[in-house]
């Protein structure tokens, strides 16, 4: 596939790679690694090329193989090179990368190939743990450091969400007859927009042989009142990212007590970055803070 032009710049090759740019700079001037072009005011620029090559020489540096002799190699060679480690090394770090240039570049047959060539040896959740949550922490640094736009992390972030969603139906086919009676119900409140936690965890509960359902985002909580006539025995999750903005974490917990807990006390599980603002002390026995997925999990 032609790779879709894209320029960079030196502090973004150093995001992306994790060779500082004060090393890049080094190597460029000594051993000509990389070929940048120049902007009218003489700053340097990457393309495509570029930064897969410095992907593919910072994977080699990083398994003993001098600067000074990569340089000599031909980019068939470090390449075959790259391949022949990387079938007996991480293959972890490699898929990484490997999502990185497919986001770059919009590829999604690069980003097939290389989820597919990790199935071989993974199951899902160990892919998700040991690759996509990696790659979606790193790709969360390169969107605050300006080095990718958010076009490109929503690009990522759908299709990791479509692999996720496919695992799903897979197992739902799988726990149609499961005789718990215990649901658990999984939503987002008003203006949460991270759902790829809380669709994991989905997956997660369906993996450990439970029922679950997601009611997707923006929830009014006074709507929980139509599922509770049906279902006795439920218990609530939702994932605190970035909301309830403006709103006190207390309070929309205490919003969840007066809406769904009028004649029964349900367990309500909350997971994210913004439970750290809740005081456990004065949290009601029913209001679970989880800190991890995997130890959530653990405990059922």
């Amino acid at each position: 596939m032609e790779h879709i032009k894209q320029n960079f710049s030196i502090k973004d090759l150093e995001h992306l790679s994790g060779i500082k740019a004060h090393t890049i700079r080094i190597w460029e001037k000594r051993y000509d690694i990389l070929t940048p072009e120049r902007t009218d005011t003489n700053i340097r620029t990457y393309n495509g090329d570029n930064l897969q090559k410095l992907l593919n020489i910072a994977f080699l540096n990083s398994h003993g193989y001098k600067i000074s002799r990569i340089s000599k190699m031909e980019e068939t060679e470090i390449t075959n090179l790259v391949k022949r480690i990387s079938a007996s090394s991480s293959e972890e770090n490699r898929a990484r990368n490997s999502f990185k240039l497919a986001m770059m570049n919009f590829d999604d047959r690069l980003f097939q190939r290389t989820y597919n060539k990790l199935r071989e040896k993974k199951d899902f959740s160990e892919v998700f743990h040991d690759v996509f949550l990696p790659l979606l922490e790193e790709i969360g640094m390169l969107w605050q450091t300006d080095t990718i736009k958010p076009i490109h992390e929503h690009y990522i972030v759908e299709l990791i969400k479509q692999k996720i969603y496919i695992n799903i139906a897979e197992l739902k086919s799988e726990v149609l007859n499961n005789q718990d009676e215990k649901l658990y119900v999984l939503f987002l409140p008003d203006n949460e927009i991270h759902d790829v936690g809380i669709l994991y965890l989905n997956y997660e509960l369906l993996n450990a042989g439970k029922n679950a359902i997601y009611l997707g985002p923006s929830l009014p909580l006074d709507n929980m009142d139509y599922l509770m006539k049906i279902h006795d025995n439920l218990i609530f999750v939702s994932y605190l990212t970035i909301s309830p903005v403006n709103t006190d974490i207390q309070e929309f917990i205490e919003d969840f007590q007066e809406k769904v807990c009028q004649e029964k006390n349900h367990e309500f599980h909350l997971f994210g970055q913004r439970t750290k603002e809740i005081n456990k002390d004065k949290l009601s026995a029913n209001i679970k803070v989880q800190h991890s997925i995997s130890e959530f999990i653990n405990q059922l």
